[in-house]
Parts: structure tokens; C-alpha cells; sequence
């Protein structure tokens, strides 16, 4: 069987058995006003999750256990399994769960309801009898959205149930005395239940910093993880370590980011199970809409297209940003909320800084080559000074004498003579010239065969060389 068929099946066996549970329960004595605050209570919690990712399916707390055990300690009842259905059903289509999610929650949620106002009637009631119907919706509740998770995740039950099962304990056990608490005060004190609203809050906000450092150090930890595996830090390799942290982090979400570089935009798509691809693409593609969207938005903003949650964010400056991310995750998949777009936040945050080194390298790479190349020219020069020193040098001295000898009467011989040096001290300018813009030259004359000797006599273009 399919994860989802296996899931739905589990989903249709829990209702039945809540069904059959139903039928020993009495509907209970509540006040006009207890059903529609439950269903109340319930919503909200729901609505307030905090979420736990493992691959593609969340794992999630809330404080309905809270709502539900002070119910049970006024009177149980099957009205309580009516108002958790009512409530579990309104949240869900709120927070647009996909249907086999809602219909499995629905299930889940309405049979532990069920077992545990029966439980908590046949106890006789009171805080005995909600504490133990709390125990009963734990241990259903805890072990059929675990096999779930199990299913659809391929993950091994067995140490799934074993690992989680301490930290979920705790956290049921802090939300039922909470929920204990407040019946206690709302029999005996009612003015009391105002006090437990800050410990509310409190022990939300506490499930909620601890899920995001959670999400934080792993994100940290795919970042790190991504630096030990690459050698050099550039736009391209941050780039891929960037797309593969948020597919990680997103839950199994497929990641798009396109990367502004200074030779034109760069597309990078990957998932949590394969490389980032890299691909060239031309300046149109900011006329996408999820890019002009995302550019629009200036933020971190989520939604839903063709049944698809997305998330989006722009990186660096809004002004002028360096890249853009979309994470996508399947039809039908749970939607991004509010955890997720803090997360997102945090990504942002980290991944502006890498790229931004990442920049930074490649114009320290850059800058070096250029140092390197005017370094060699100005080698070239100096070899050129060198080897042209002598003969510029010959060319000075002949320049002065030539000057003198034409204030000499008679002196045309040395003149002639100082004007062969001249010719030589050219000729060998021009040789050291030729050398410097060629090399490989430089070895020329020790391996060649010695040329012949001049003869006596020779025209040159100032006459005959002595």
C-alpha cells in the first residue's frame, strides 16, 4: 500500500473505533455556555501550533490538552468529543490542511476524545477522572500520528516512538495542568482563571523558542556542513549550500533561488535529496511572477499556487538584492505559517552574509590576477630598463661629443666615427627592444652557430665602418 492509502486506512480504523466508543458514552451534564467554549478553546489552541519538520510531514504541539482536561474535570461527557470535532475541523480548513491530513486529524483527535471521556466517566470524574482520560488521549493520540509521521516519512517507528516519546510526555503533562488548574479555579475561584494567563503564555512562548533554536542549529549545522564539504568560498558553491540548507530546513520543499551575479543572473533549483543545479538564464527572467512578487514584496512572504505552499524572500538589500528564494512544497503538502517565515528570516540573515563573502572572494580573486598581471608588466619593464641602459647610455655620450666636435674646425673623421657609434649603440637599443617583447629570444644566442666574421671593409648607411 501507498504512505496515503496506509494512512487513510489507519484514519477509517480510528473512526470506527471512536464510533463504537461513542455508543457507551453519555452525553454528560455541561452547562449552555461549556460546548461553544471548549469549541473556543480548542480553535484557538489549534490555530497556535508549534511545529516539529521531519521530511515532508510536521509533527505538532498545542495547549488542546490544556482545554480538553479542565472539560473533563467539569463533566465528561461525549459533548467533549463534539466540540474537539467541531473545533479540530474549523482550524484545519483555516490553516488549509489537505483533506487527508484534516480527515486523519478529524479521526485521531474525535476517537481520543471519545476513549478518554469514556475513561475519565467510568473513573467517577473530578481530576482522577480527567487525568486518566488525559493518559488515554496521549498514548492514542501520540502513537497513531507517529505511525503516520513513520509512513509518509519512511522513517523507522520503533525509535521514533522511543526518542519522542519523553519530550511529548512532558509537554502533555504541562498542558493538562494547565487545563487542570484552570477547572480548579473556575469551580472554586473564578477570578483565579486571570492568573494563569501569563503562565499560558509563558509555557506557549517557551514550546515556540524552543522549536525555532531548534530549526536555527539546524540550519547552522547545513550551513557548516556545507562549508566542510566545499574548498573555496565563491557566489557558485554558497549559492548551491544556500538551496540545499532551505530545502533541508523547509521540509522537503523543492528550492529555486535566483542569484543576481555580476555577469548576469544565475538560476539554482535543488531538493533536500539531490545537488543544486546551476543554469545560465537571460535577464527576462525577472518578468516571472513569483520573481516580481517576491521583489514586490520586499520580505519574506508565503502563499499558495495550484495547490503548491510557497514561501519567498529576497536576500540583501531590497533595494539592491542579491538574490531571490522560493521554496515550493508538494500539492497538497501542509502550508508555510508563522514558524516558518522566522525561520525564513533567519535564513535570510545567514545567507546575506555568505553570499556577501562569497562576493567579497571573488573580487579579492579578481583584484590578486589584476596585482599579478601590472606586477609582470612592471617586471617586463625593469628587464627592458636593464637591457637598454648600456646602449641609451652610449647614445647620451655620442649625443655630447657630436655636440663639441661641431664647434672643432676639421674634425669630420670623428664625427663620421662618432656617428658609427651612434649606429651600433641603435642597433643594439633596438636588439634589447626586440629581446623584452619576445622571451624566448633570450636563449637564442647560446645555441645558435657563431656568425662569421665581418670583413674588413662594409658600407653602412653613414659610410664606410672602420
Amino acid at each position: 500500500m501507498s504512505p496515503q492509502r496506509t494512512v487513510r486506512a489507519v484514519a477509517v480504523g480510528t473512526a470506527l473505533a471512536g464510533a463504537v466508543g461513542a455508543v457507551f458514552d453519555t452525553w454528560g451534564a455541561p452547562s449552555w455556555w461549556a460546548l461553544p467554549l471548549l469549541v473556543l478553546g480548542v480553535f484557538s489552541a489549534e490555530i497556535a501550533v508549534v511545529s516539529l519538520q521531519f521530511g515532508r510531514q510536521t509533527w505538532t504541539f498545542s495547549l488542546t490538552e490544556s482545554a480538553l482536561g479542565a472539560a473533563w474535570v467539569i463533566s465528561p461527557g461525549s459533548w467533549t468529543p463534539l466540540a474537539v470535532l467541531i473545533a479540530v475541523y474549523l482550524a484545519q480548513t483555516v490553516l488549509r490542511r489537505p483533506q487527508l491530513k484534516k480527515t486523519f486529524n478529524m479521526a485521531v483527535f474525535g476517537t481520543g476524545a471519545v476513549l478518554g471521556s469514556l475513561v475519565a466517566g467510568l473513573v467517577g470524574g473530578g481530576v482522577p477522572g480527567a487525568i486518566a482520560g488525559m493518559a488515554v488521549w496521549f498514548v492514542l493520540n501520540f502513537t497513531l500520528i507517529a505511525v503516520a509521521v513513520a509512513v509518509t516519512s519512511n522513517r523507522p517507528l520503533l525509535p521514533m516512538l522511543v526518542s519522542s516519546a519523553p519530550l511529548s510526555a512532558v509537554h502533555m503533562a504541562g498542558n493538562s495542568s494547565i487545563g487542570l488548574l484552570a477547572a480548579y479555579l473556575a469551580v472554586h475561584a473564578p477570578l483565579g482563571l486571570f492568573g494563569l494567563v501569563v503562565p499560558l503564555a509563558l509555557l506557549w512562548s517557551s514550546y515556540d523558542q524552543q522549536t525555532r533554536r531548534a530549526q536555527e542549529a539546524r540550519l547552522f549545522a547545513e550551513l557548516a556542513a556545507g562549508q566542510e564539504r566545499l574548498t573555496a568560498r565563491t557566489s557558485d558553491t554558497s549559492a548551491q549550500v544556500v538551496v540545499s540548507a532551505a530545502a533541508r530546513l523547509f521540509g522537503g520543499a523543492d528550492v529555486e533561488m535566483l542569484l543576481l551575479a555580476a555577469d548576469g543572473p544565475v538560476r539554482y533549483a535543488g531538493d533536500e535529496s539531490t545537488a543544486p543545479q546551476r543554469l545560465r538564464v537571460d535577464a527576462d527572467v525577472f518578468d516571472e511572477p513569483w520573481v516580481m512578487r517576491a521583489l514586490g514584496a520586499r520580505g519574506v512572504t508565503i502563499g499558495t499556487e495550484n495547490g503548491r505552499p510557497w514561501c519567498s524572500a529576497v536576500l540583501g538589500n531590497p533595494e539592491s538584492p542579491q538574490a531571490v528564494l522560493i521554496a515550493r512544497r508538494p500539492a497538497g503538502s501542509a502550508g508555510f505559517g508563522r514558524r516558518e517565515i522566522r525561520l525564513a528570516e533567519v535564513l535570510v540573515g545567514q545567507a546575506d552574509s555568505w553570499l556577501s563573502v562569497s562576493d567579497l572572494s571573488d573580487r579579492s580573486r579578481s583584484a590578486y590576477a589584476r596585482i599579478e598581471v601590472v606586477g609582470q608588466a612592471a617586471r617586463a619593464l625593469g628587464d627592458l630598463g636593464a637591457a637598454t641602459a648600456p646602449a641609451l647610455t652610449v647614445l647620451r655620450e655620442s649625443a655630447e661629443r657630436l655636440a663639441r666636435l661641431t664647434e672643432v674646425s676639421g674634425g669630420l673623421d670623428d664625427m663620421v666615427e662618432e656617428l658609427h657609434l651612434v649606429e651600433r649603440a641603435v642597433a643594439s637599443l633596438l636588439g634589447a627592444v626586440a629581446l623584452a617583447a619576445d622571451p624566448d629570444l633570450v636563449g637564442l644566442d647560446a645555441t645558435r652557430t657563431p656568425a662569421p666574421a665581418r670583413p674588413a671593409t662594409d658600407w653602412t648607411t653613414t659610410g664606410v665602418l672602420r
